[in-house]
């Protein structure tokens, strides 16, 4: 089936994401890094709505036409948007702080919670294959905590760690929307993808705003060339895990599972470009997560 193909394209563009997004953010103020990386991607897209309503012929039949929507439609987005922009400010910040190679793998718990999601909003059911893939998942991430403490990473105490499990929680949600959206609402990948990241640059303009006249301590801001590419690079694995969802047969808990195929690219650039501790220790974990997301992608959906 294309769509676990494609939930694995997304989950190797996000592992390049998080890349950009540790450099952008490393020693470097947030807001303002999450203003410009979303700007990117909404001045991508912009173009395309105003080109989708004035000369729709243009682009009708193809996968960057943008739908008209009502008013409620345009509210059902901007919630998608705060949903997100509320889990991108949290998961930033412990992004900052935290390892990428403990932070890439942070989000694997996330898919737990959208099966458990999915299995009682939309009824989808997990094989007993793909069952075993996510308690692999989920155990070797246990696993890997047991390693983080050795770089001083105390889970149940570090405000970090709980701010990215925040973020993981409010993404989880934000899957489950997604699917909604795109299934069952039936709103094209393409319009999702346009609003939402419009909406998403208009959310994060109030603390930029407020970071930019020093309504609290703030740290300074430097412009690096990784900041738009963050935006790029999550524009592109947007793009294709919206075309992903859209497909009739597609299960957001199973895809969920497979965006965790991001470790491939944190776990071994954290290692090199980053220098990041305990190669070694975290090597068995992460193969036994990439072991549960092998055997999801031979369930054969």
């Amino acid at each position: 089936m294309s769509w676990l193909y494609l939930g694995v394209v997304s989950g190797l563009l996000i592992g390049v994401y998080d890349l950009f997004k540790k450099g952008s953010v490393t020693g470097n103020a947030v807001f303002p890094v999450l203003l410009i990386s979303n700007l990117t991607a909404a001045l991508v897209w912009a173009p395309l709505v105003v080109v989708s309503e004035m000369v729709p012929e243009r682009l009708v039949g193809t996968a960057f036409f943008v739908d008209s929507l009502s008013l409620a439609e345009h509210g059902m987005l901007f919630l998608k948007s705060a949903i997100v922009g509320s889990s991108w400010l949290f998961g930033y910040f412990a992004v900052k702080h935290l390892p990428i190679t403990i932070i890439g793998n942070f989000r694997a718990i996330g898919p737990i919670f959208t099966i458990m999601g999915a299995f009682l909003l939309f009824a989808e059911t997990p094989s007993l294959q793909q069952g075993l893939g996510i308690a692999l998942t989920l155990g070797f991430f246990v696993a890997l905590s047991v390693v983080g403490k050795r770089e001083g990473i105390r889970f149940g105490s570090n405000r970090w760690v709980w701010l990215g499990f925040t973020g993981v929680l409010l993404s989880a949600s934000s899957g489950l929307y997604d699917r909604y959206l795109l299934a069952h609402y039936g709103f094209s990948p393409s319009t999702v993808q346009a609003w939402f990241s419009i909406y998403l640059f208009l959310f994060m303009l109030p603390p930029a705003v407020g970071w930019l006249r020093g309504w609290w301590t703030r740290s300074t801001f430097h412009w690096r060339w990784s900041i738009p590419l963050t935006g790029l690079t999550l524009l592109l694995a947007d793009f294709v895990y919206f075309r992903a969802l859209a497909e009739p047969d597609a299960m957001v808990s199973i895809i969920a599972c497979l965006r965790r195929g991001s470790i491939l690219v944190t776990f071994f650039a954290g290692t090199l470009i980053f220098r990041e501790k305990l190669f070694l220790s975290k090597l068995p974990c992460i193969l036994g997560i990439l072991a549960g997301i092998v055997l999801i992608l031979t369930s054969g959906g």
